[in-house]
């Protein structure tokens, strides 16, 4: 039966990171991958009120054209919320954060090209119009993660029509 596995059932089977995937592993094994997966999924299903707010505010590229995705998995971690064409992170944080342990995860994203927004559960309740004026800026103030096309672009060539213009040329 092994013969009908593949690489990802394969992964699974000895625990070691997948060998596809567009490079999404981060090195993690498949099973964790799946547990993190599950989680994200869980998140989605059960968000906090102020999480199903900001996404009432997010979903459909309503502020200022960015598309947000929701509970994202990036590495090793779940992002509250990601646009992931600017590579900027919003987290929605409660009470009872802990915010020694954000200053580790925040600097791991960094180095992996992320910006992170923190916002309180308060502000989005509270003051909704200046927690997406926060994110609105962040968003225009990132640079824009695919200036150039994408060096695999999909058979369909999405992601060509962005080289149009730039000089040099692609």
């Amino acid at each position: 039966m092994a013969d009908h596995w593949t690489l990802r059932d394969e992964a699974r089977r000895l625990n070691t990171p997948p060998l596809q995937g567009r490079g999404r592993g981060w090195g993690l094994s498949a099973s964790r991958l799946d547990e993190l997966a599950r989680y994200a999924r869980e998140m989605r299903r059960n968000p906090t009120e102020p999480e199903k707010r900001l996404w009432r505010k997010l979903s459909n590229a309503q502020l200022g054209g960015f598309k947000f995705r929701r509970q994202s998995r990036i590495g090793p971690f779940i992002a509250d919320f990601l646009c992931a064409q600017r590579a900027l992170i919003v987290e929605v944080d409660g009470e009872t954060h802990d915010v020694d342990g954000d200053r580790g995860r925040d600097a791991a994203l960094r180095r992996m090209g992320y910006g992170v927004l923190h916002v309180t559960n308060a502000d989005v309740m509270r003051n909704m119009e200046g927690v997406l004026t926060a994110i609105l800026v962040a968003c225009d103030q990132a640079s824009e993660r695919w200036a150039r096309p994408h060096p695999n672009p999909t058979p369909e060539g999405e992601g060509l029509e962005t080289c149009r213009g730039l000089n040099p040329p692609c």
